[in-house]
């Protein structure tokens, strides 16, 4: 009784009558899409990027005290850490061109900057604008954790 079985189903006001089993299926699909086909598969992937916000006028120790709290804030608990703490070992030590460019690190997605920091490029690649950075050199360097450390959040 696998496939040859009669069936009459009922779909709305259409009766199907004698449809093998393993056909209803595809064919009230079929129906009920008026008889156009299904919408095709897409394998696409879609990326969005949206622009940071240009701050002007921030005075820097308000920049300094933002990018403490960004760097906090992340939402991925990995990059809250050694963010954090790079912040707080190098932030005050920063010249203002030092804390643009911590910024625009900062701009980059979590997941990014963690694999970059902890130069693992297999899964995020490293881009060209970012491989002779200072800041991220030192990133790195913090990452290591040669002091073996256990990692927590700073205190603020």
């Amino acid at each position: 009784m696998s496939g040859s079985v009669s069936k009459t189903s009922i779909v709305g006001p259409v009766m199907f009558k004698n449809i093998q089993k393993r056909n209803i299926s595809s064919g009230v699909r079929a129906l009920l899409n008026h008889g156009k086909p299904q919408n095709p598969v897409y394998n696409a992937e879609l990326t969005m990027k949206i622009e940071p916000i240009q701050r002007t006028g921030e005075s820097i120790d308000v920049k300094r005290a933002r990018l403490v709290y960004q760097s906090r804030k992340r939402g991925i608990l990995e990059s809250d850490l050694l963010l954090s703490r790079f912040a707080k070992k190098y932030l005050s030590q920063f010249s203002e061109e030092e804390l643009d460019e911590y910024d625009k690190l900062l701009d980059e997605p979590d997941w990014d900057i963690y694999y970059w920091a902890t130069k693992n490029y297999d899964v995020t690649p490293l881009p060209d604008k970012w491989k002779d950075s200072k800041i991220l050199k030192l990133l790195q360097e913090d990452a290591k954790n040669k002091e073996k450390v256990i990692l927590r959040m700073p205190e603020l």
